[in-house]
């Protein structure tokens, strides 16, 4: 996917999400310091935009504005982020693109939803997947800084972490983004590095996770455009697909 290109008909996933809520409402979700100071309202979120992501320093949980697209420190040409925008969970611990962030770099991005392709013949519809109650989604996350030689100005990135689909995604997508639980929020956030088996059972699909989903209008398949009417309803459906 060529993420700020305008139209497409279907990308891999997650490659689009929503964050509606202001960022001073996931700081107290998160129970973290707002340093974003976004007001939410978006829609469309694509690779390479900034972001709201929950990182922890030390004893400091904080919501920050991260590019998304992950660009490690020793890459010589930060265009790598259009194509690192996804991390997959099987190669985390392996790949010399992730496997450090993986260890001691580890942020949870905060989504209303996100969208996916269902392929229907020989079109594409785009749905919005999300949680039944409209409650946040925590997505599992890696962030890393880039330093640029020109201004020493640091830059961060991040990148979403897929899995392999559970019961509900399955008929969707064959990936799905690692989505973390509350009482895991403080054990995927901590900065100690970490062995990849003491994380490895976070990572696997769960049928725990509850989502639910329905079809959205084309709009959101320009990543040009923004606002509420790209996450409405079509008349056509009648009910969610629902996962409880």
């Amino acid at each position: 996917m060529e993420p700020r290109s305008g139209r497409i008909d279907s990308g891999p996933m997650c490659g689009r999400f929503t964050q509606k809520q202001p960022t001073s409402e996931i700081a107290r979700i998160f129970e973290a310091e707002d340093l974003a100071g976004d007001p939410g309202e978006r829609y469309n979120v694509a690779p390479t935009d900034e972001a709201a992501v929950v990182v922890q320093r030390d004893d400091r949980r904080a919501v920050v504005r991260y590019r998304w697209g992950l660009v490690p420190g020793w890459a010589d040409d930060p265009r790598i982020a259009s194509r690192a925008f996804n991390a997959r969970a099987e190669t985390l611990a392996t790949s010399p693109l992730f496997r450090d962030a993986f260890r001691r770099r580890r942020c949870l991005v905060p989504v209303d939803g996100f969208y996916e392709w269902l392929r229907q013949g020989s079109k594409r519809q785009p749905m919005r997947i999300h949680d039944p109650e409209d409650r946040l989604l925590a997505l599992a996350g890696l962030w890393t800084g880039r330093q640029d030689a020109v201004t020493g100005e640091w830059n961060r990135t991040f990148t979403i972490v897929t899995t392999r689909p559970n019961a509900f995604m399955t008929p969707i997508h064959d990936r799905m983004p690692v989505v973390v639980p509350l009482d895991a929020w403080a054990r995927w956030l901590d900065p100690t590095p970490a062995e990849p088996g003491e994380l490895r059972a976070l990572l696997e699909p769960s049928d725990d996770v509850a989502l639910a989903a329905y079809p959205v209008p084309p709009l959101v398949n320009n990543v040009r455009n923004d606002g509420p009417a790209l996450i409405e309803r079509l008349a056509a459906e009648a009910e969610p697909l629902t996962l409880l």
